[in-house]
């Protein structure tokens, strides 16, 4: 006897392999598992407002580049009259707006769309960054070195040494040399100069905090330092460490946020807006950066989107109809007849494509009983049974739509050829068998085709046909298994209930 655990671990295999894929394409691609899942967006717009001296315009504003936990969706610029650019230069990130000439107050806008995603992390430098040369002067230098000495005393680390030195410059009570060197200066300005002074690198960068439909926000800078591996961020103001989650970091050590040349008076706000879209969406849109987006149907044209929408739902339509011949016992007028059924009931709707299908076969077998009086051969019966079916079909749309009802204007996606075929072998087996055995298999046939369709539309079953088309490979694995499958058909069980009576 042939061993089957070849078979069985091919089975096993291809069901390991559509889930497997599946599960890459979620999380590589962020298709959710469910067409109803949804995912933030944050739009944030920068708005630049100053006057304009009528003279030409350059405007160059900074602009994130893979800020921390984000990545840009999209962006764009709203500026009449205006040419925009975005110029990249040594790593910093720039939007530039240029006029020829331009007067009196001028408006200019940057929106993006931010994702939240907790994997984007900021590039390593290519190179460790060195800490700046500071000079100072006395007497700010002597209360510089006597500040460090006593942040040092406490401290081990980098880390460390910037906590202690954040709580000396944020204290209530500061003392000599500390007010001193904040006379006239930013606290995090200082942080960053003793740091750089101490040997740390150190810089200032500028981020937002996102709340939702917030106006003329500020930016709020942070500090961050190298400890030898990455870019560490404090809140120059608590000294907690790490990034809040709330807070999209805008620039990083850049020279300035905004540059104006022919225009005065310029200043720079940001407002936001919290927006929920389908995660499908944004998949979609972020498809062609991924790494399996050469692998997505979404590459597609509409037009063949739309073909592979439907043609991906037949193996469904194949997996009912093997299930119910091979383990229900149900039998049907051809064997895959109800599949294209179920896929013209897509077309129309359930009932209105019952009601077609029921009253095209009813008045096609009166018309084929007709023309076995005429004793034509196959080939023209046929065809003559495809143009009655078409004139039918036709009379059943234009009528349809006369009352009102739109569903009868897709009765032409039935499979014409199909039905013809349906209606010749109806009356052979009306000839043959009788007209009980047509009533079984006609039955049988609208009822499987009536249960493909109620899988074939559902929502999931769209969603994970169209969009994880590997799963169809767990389909195949279950077919398969179907095959295999010798026992007891549910509709035989009848024939042992006598057996039941008698003991």
């Amino acid at each position: 006897m042939k061993s089957r655990y070849p078979f069985y671990i091919a089975v096993a295999l291809l069901i390991i392999a559509g889930l497997g894929l599946a599960t890459l394409r979620h999380v590589e691609l962020g298709i959710p598992w469910l067409s109803g899942d949804e995912r933030p967006v944050w739009l944030v717009e920068a708005r630049i407002d100053f006057q304009a001296s009528g003279e030409p315009v350059l405007v160059s504003l900074n602009l994130p580049d893979n800020p921390p936990g984000f990545h840009v969706l999209s962006e764009q610029a709203a500026s009449p009259g205006y040419g925009f650019s975005i110029i990249e230069e040594e790593g910093d990130r720039r939007g530039e707006w240029s006029i020829r000439e331009a007067s009196g107050a001028q408006t200019l806008y940057y929106k993006a769309q931010f994702v939240p995603d907790p994997d984007v992390r900021p590039p390593q430098p290519k190179k460790p960054p060195q800490p700046e040369t500071i000079y100072w002067e006395e007497p700010q230098a002597t209360a510089a070195n006597e500040v460090l000495e006593l942040a040092a005393a406490k401290s081990s680390t980098p880390e460390s040494m910037t906590r202690e030195l954040i709580k000396l410059i944020r204290s209530t009570d500061p003392n000599q040399n500390t007010a001193l060197l904040l006379s006239g200066n930013r606290p995090v300005d200082v942080l960053s100069r003793l740091l750089n002074h101490a040997d740390i690198p150190a810089r200032i960068s500028e981020g937002i905090m996102l709340e939702d439909a917030r106006r003329r926000q500020p930016l709020r800078p942070f500090l961050q330092i190298y400890d030898g591996d990455s870019w560490l961020t404090f809140n120059p103001q608590s000294g907690e460490q790490g990034l809040p989650e709330n807070v999209l970091l805008w620039n990083r050590d850049t020279t300035s946020l905004l540059d104006v040349m022919g225009g005065n008076q310029s200043v720079v706000s940001f407002a936001m807006l919290r927006q929920t879209v389908p995660a499908l969406q944004l998949a979609r849109a972020e498809a062609i950066d991924s790494g399996l987006g050469f692998l997505s149907l979404y590459q597609l044209p509409i037009e063949e989107q739309s073909m592979f929408r439907m043609l991906l739902l037949l193996p469904l339509g194949a997996m009912v109809v093997a299930f119910m011949r091979i383990v229900i016992g149900i039998r049907t007028s051809g064997t895959f007849m109800p599949v294209l059924i179920a896929v013209a009931f897509l077309q129309t709707s359930l009932l209105p494509g019952l009601v077609t299908f029921i009253s095209v076969v009813t008045i096609g077998l009166l018309l084929r009983g007709y023309l076995s009086s005429l004793n034509l051969l196959l080939v023209s019966r046929i065809s003559t049974l495809i143009i009655l079916v078409i004139f039918m079909s036709t009379a059943i749309s234009i009528v349809g739509y006369q009352m009102g009802f739109n569903t009868g204007m897709t009765v032409t996606f039935f499979p014409m050829v199909i039905l013809a075929w349906t209606i010749e072998r109806m009356s052979i087996l009306w000839e043959e068998e009788g007209p009980h055995e047509v009533v079984v298999q006609g039955a049988g046939s609208l009822l499987v085709a009536t249960l493909a369709y109620l899988l074939m539309d559902a929502p999931l079953a769209r969603h994970l046909t169209f969009n994880f088309p590997e799963l169809h490979l767990v389909i195949l694995a279950i077919i398969l298994l179907l095959g295999q499958y010798t026992g007891y058909k549910l509709s035989e069980l009848r024939r042992f209930y006598p057996m039941k009576v008698y003991e």
